[in-house]
C-alpha cells in the first residue's frame, strides 16, 4: 500500500501548479533558462524574447553537449523548430 501512495506523490505535485505554459513564458524572459534542442544539445542563457512559433534570442549562452560546455556565445537565435523544451534554470 505504501508504494502506491509514493508513487502518486509526483503527480500531486505537478497538478499543484496552476499557471498555463504561456503564464510561464512571460515569467521566465530576462532570466535564465536551459532550452533542449531536439538533437539533445542544451542551451543555458538568458531569454531575451520568444515568439508564438517558439524562435528564441538568448544571451550570454553555453552550448552543452552531452552535459559538457562546448561554446560561449554573446547572443544567440534559436529557430523554434529545433526546440523540445524551455525549462528555467533559476527559481521563479
Amino acid at each position: 500500500m505504501a508504494d502506491d501512495a509514493s508513487s502518486t506523490e509526483p503527480a500531486q505535485e505537478i497538478q499543484k501548479h496552476t499557471g498555463s505554459p504561456t503564464d510561464f513564458l512571460k515569467g521566465v524572459v530576462g532570466k535564465r533558462v536551459i532550452v533542449r534542442l531536439t538533437s539533445g544539445v542544451d542551451y543555458k542563457g538568458i531569454l531575451s524574447c520568444l515568439d508564438g512559433y517558439m524562435n528564441i534570442a538568448m544571451e550570454q549562452t553555453e552550448e552543452h553537449v552531452h552535459g559538457r560546455v562546448t561554446n560561449r556565445y554573446g547572443d544567440t537565435f534559436i529557430r523554434g523548430n529545433n526546440v523540445l523544451y524551455i525549462s528555467a534554470d533559476e527559481p521563479l
